[in-house]
């Protein structure tokens, strides 16, 4: 059994998820229920400050008070029966083929089984709807190939607690030095830090935004995904492009945490690893 495991988030890491899965996943649920409701690109942004389906479906409806649904006297069967039906609708959007995965993950999980490191999956989303993403994303040998797969139902706090990285690291019998987490977002990186790993922070839909990318920009300044502490590494000034500062400055902290790791003793990583990443993101 190795003694390094490479532990992946799933929403924005596998796959851009969020904007194009899970959020049209909620909206059908809410059409199809004939909620009075349907979340803008915007407003499921802010919601992603709160980790789980059902616990932000929850923290919406109580910031919405006026909102009425049948059922409510009992919200926490009634969040169930929405997240079960969501993640339903969810699953056969990626099984369709809708949410490709980031190009070369698939390549950059191969070459850590193939260099004989144990690959995990850590995820707030349930386990169902992640193993549609993995399934999708590396196709079904190379999941079968994964150690495992966690969601966020199967621990008692969600991210930004480090629970689902405490119970991988235990399923995996290791060590928090001997893994490498893959994050994208404050909370998943918060919750990785908090159970003691090293971890490598990629940009997506929610993070490193510029005037450009959203419509009510003054108004997100202070939200998750548009802090200085979040964009200014994505944002050097000499690069024209949002996209381009996404590559080059996740390639600088892979590389970063790369050498910091061959410093502390951990096997050589080969230069295939360094293209790899320098693809993912």
């Amino acid at each position: 059994m190795s003694e390094h495991a490479l532990i992946l988030d799933c929403d924005g890491v596998l796959a851009d998820t969020e904007k194009d899965g899970h959020l049209v996943a909620f909206n059908q649920v809410f059409d199809e229920a004939g909620y009075p409701f349907r979340w803008s690109e915007d407003e499921y942004a802010k919601l992603l400050k709160v980790g789980g389906g059902k616990e932000r479906l929850k923290a919406y409806l109580l910031d919405h008070p006026e909102i009425e649904l049948p059922g409510m006297d009992d919200l926490d069967a009634l969040l169930a029966e929405v997240h079960r039906r969501k993640s339903y609708d969810y699953q056969q959007i990626v099984n369709g083929g809708h949410i490709p995965g980031r190009p070369g993950i698939k390549r950059l999980v191969e070459e850590a089984l193939d260099g004989g490191w144990q690959v995990a999956v850590a995820s707030t989303s349930a386990v169902p709807s992640v193993e549609a993403v993995a399934v999708a994303v590396f196709g079904q040998a190379t999941r079968d190939r994964l150690f495992g797969i966690y969601g966020g139902d199967i621990v008692k706090a969600k991210k930004p607690a480090p629970d689902i990285y405490l119970y991988a690291l235990d399923q995996l019998g290791l060590r928090p030095d001997q893994a490498v987490v893959v994050e994208d977002s404050e909370s998943g990186a918060k919750a990785a830090a908090a159970a003691g790993r090293e971890f490598v922070v990629m940009g997506d839909f929610n993070v490193a935004h510029t005037e450009r990318d959203v419509k009510n920009w003054r108004g997100n300044k202070n939200s998750e995904g548009f802090l200085p502490s979040e964009r200014d590494p994505f944002l050097p000034a000499e690069r024209d492009s949002l996209l381009d500062a996404l590559f080059a400055a996740a390639l600088d902290l892979v590389v970063h945490k790369l050498e910091d790791l061959s410093a502390h003793g951990w096997p050589h990583f080969p230069v295939q690893w360094l293209i790899c990443c320098k693809q993912m993101v």
